[in-house]
């Protein structure tokens, strides 16, 4: 019996990712594991975003040493794979594949040729501090760009709520941003296909779809555009909740609006990248909006959906952001008033436009982490002051897993995370609760009802 175990790292289209690679490997005979102790075969799937991502990485390549002594394999998936490619093999003690985002389905075939994969009696009978073994390692990195993973059965971690990818790539150039370098230009997929695989998640019992891409709204598909493609997953027997992420504002237009307000089953949360309050700076960015154009798509969708819950993305010490630039940042941060915030530092990627700025208008770490912190303590107390306002409120949780410290935890439509009394069997109900406490990123909750 061959066993796989694979580790995530950044954001929903690695996790999608993940599930997809179990898929695969489950079609070639592998068995999911929970640890890397007990695989033959440890894969991290990585991140590329920030340095930090990258850092943390290389550090757990270097933990798993333990196991490649023993026999196991180490493959580093993913973005950051596809960013650093062959130097990977040598780093942190070694690694024996590097596979980059459009060569999954590779995957059997590529560890078979490692050959590998000894029974794990046999690798534990290794001493402990026998060196790494030297193995010609391989890396698997080539762009298709018709790759969308169309027939793979993804090996999903959740019952309740199911990633759909229907775009894989990006056709932005943000000056910051490696993703359109290690995930290539924009590939959307068929929409009968997306749609065939939200009715197999509705007839196998999950309530809650979310739509994947890296700017999931500038989806098209011949005449199908993402509003449509939206009303038409909605309106999917079986399906109560549909959520997206992550789209751009430079497309985020009125019909979109009209689809979110008026088909009930799409939930009333929206996450809308921002990046900064400063028209300048958006620019240096290439952004392709300006701060009174995002606001006023914010206008659009409160008007049209007043409960909406908002959040966001925001990158602060971009280079030659200004202390006023900085500022309006702030302002709007204070206007807008997220439900939730995501907040970085800029990290510099090679090969992006960024890193080509001129080195006088690098901000110093100690000033641009000064600013993060700023932000998040704002940003936290406005958290904290609009989570408050929910408390009393009777809600629909939909529970999703048992509790950390007991119980069991679920979501609201506007996806705040919700702690609550009961037993596991509730996992994949819908429950009315009333929201008793809050501390500022989750809440507490009392059982008021269960619905069928």
């Amino acid at each position: 019996m061959k066993r796989a175990y694979i580790e995530t790292y950044g954001c929903q289209m690695n996790t999608a990712d993940s599930e997809l690679m179990h898929g695969i490997l489950a079609e070639s005979g592998y068995v999911a594991t929970e640890t890397a102790e007990d695989a033959d075969v440890i894969l991290v799937n990585t991140c590329a975003i920030r340095d930090h991502a990258e850092q943390r990485v290389i550090g757990r390549v270097g933990q798993l040493q333990e196991q490649r002594r023993r026999g196991a394999l180490i493959g580093v998936t993913g973005c950051m794979a596809q960013r650093m490619g062959e130097s990977l093999l040598g780093r942190a003690g070694g690694v024996d594949l590097v596979m980059g985002p459009d060569s999954y389905r590779q995957l059997p075939e590529k560890l078979a040729a490692l050959g590998a994969l000894e029974s794990r009696p046999t690798l534990l009978t290794l001493p402990q501090m026998t060196p790494a073994p030297a193995r010609g390692g391989l890396t698997v990195l080539g762009f298709d760009p018709h790759e969308n993973y169309e027939g793979v059965a993804a090996k999903r971690a959740s019952a309740v709520s199911a990633w759909v990818p229907i775009q894989r790539g990006c056709n932005y150039r943000c000056t910051y941003c490696i993703v359109p370098y290690v995930r290539g230009d924009e590939k959307n997929r068929d929409p009968r296909a997306i749609l065939d695989e939200v009715r197999a998640l509705a007839e196998q019992g999950v309530p809650e779809v979310v739509l994947l891409g890296q700017t999931v709204n500038s989806y098209e598909h011949g005449d199908w555009n993402f509003p449509r493609l939206l009303k038409e997953v909605a309106r999917t027997d079986g399906i109560r909740r549909v959520r997206f992420t992550s789209p751009h504002p430079n497309d985020f237009t009125r019909e979109l609006v009209e689809v979110m307000a008026t088909e009930p089953e799409v939930c009333e949360q929206l996450h809308l990248p921002v990046q900064s309050g400063s028209n300048r700076t958006l620019k240096r960015m290439l952004r392709r909006y300006t701060v009174e154009e995002y606001m006023e798509k914010v206008e659009w969708v409160r008007e049209a959906i007043p409960g909406i819950a908002l959040s966001t993305d925001v990158i602060v010490a971009f280079p030659g952001e200004t202390e006023e630039e900085y500022e309006k940042t702030l302002r709007l941060m204070r206007d807008v008033r997220f439900d939730e915030a995501y907040m970085y530092r800029y990290s510099p990627r090679d090969g992006t436009p960024a890193t080509r700025l001129p080195a006088e208008q690098f901000i110093p770490e100690a000033e641009g982490q000064e600013r993060l912190l700023r932000l998040i303590n704002m940003q936290r107390q406005i958290m904290l002051e609009v989570n408050q306002s929910w408390v009393g409120r009777t809600v629909e949780v939909l529970v999703e897993k048992e509790g950390r410290r007991g119980g069991v935890q679920g979501r609201t439509e506007t996806n705040k995370t919700v702690n609550l009394e009961g037993t596991p069997d509730l996992i994949g109900s819908f429950v009315d609760v009333t929201l008793t406490s809050t501390t500022g990123a989750t809440f507490n909750a009392e059982v008021v009802g269960a619905l069928v």
